[in-house]
């Protein structure tokens, strides 16, 4: 499993703007449960589902207006 880590500019606190909201929905579209941060999201995937969520989150973020995206994979546990 892989925790998928993103923050999504432009950045207004407490308001997410359609660019974070989409990306959001794009990964849970697709099975991922995102855990809604107040500076970035995350969720955990499958190294199966990985480049397809990330794909959705990046394409979807800019699609709806986003200036930058920073993502960030991390191996979580074993990954034998």
């Amino acid at each position: 499993m892989l925790l998928l880590e993103f923050t999504i500019e432009p950045f207004t606190e407490g308001n997410p703007g359609p660019h974070v909201r989409a990306a959001v929905a794009a990964a849970e579209a697709l099975g991922a449960v995102v855990e809604f941060g107040p500076f970035g999201s995350s969720c955990t995937v499958s190294a199966d589902q990985v480049g397809q969520v990330s794909g959705a989150v990046l394409a979807a973020a800019f699609a709806n207006g986003a200036t930058h995206v920073s993502l960030h994979a991390e191996q979580l546990g074993d990954p034998a």
